[in-house]
């Protein structure tokens, strides 16, 4: 019964992923100018083409707000990828960022007792 609905959830994600093609294609073009406009904004010297750079960088995030119809998708295609690491009895991990412990005086007591053996 497991598999029943496993197979049956991957089918509509599945169709919803392939309903928002066309979104999914916008939001990516729409990065491409975002990433475009930074990549070139940075290389400029001019201010004119820092002023075009920005422009376009502006257009491209304008343009992936319109496209928010894709963050379905995105998750359509998400859900299909936990599907099939349930299907195949694997555990899914979602990456996580976590803060690791920057205390100067741990480091330094790990080296001290590093030095003095």
């Amino acid at each position: 019964m497991r598999k029943f609905f496993l197979l049956i959830g991957g089918f509509i994600a599945g169709c919803v992923a392939l309903a928002l093609t066309g979104p999914l294609a916008g939001l990516l073009f729409s990065g491409l100018f975002v990433a475009l406009g930074m990549h070139f904004y940075t290389a400029s010297k001019s201010s004119f083409g820092k002023i075009l750079w920005v422009t376009v960088g502006l257009i491209g995030v304008l343009s992936a707000i319109s496209n928010i119809p894709a963050m379905i998708g995105l998750a359509a295609i998400a859900v299909i990828y936990v599907i099939y690491k349930k299907w195949n009895n694997e555990d899914v991990k979602i990456p996580t960022i976590e803060a690791k412990e920057e205390d100067p005086f741990t480091n330094f007591e790990k080296e001290w007792s590093n030095l003095t053996k």
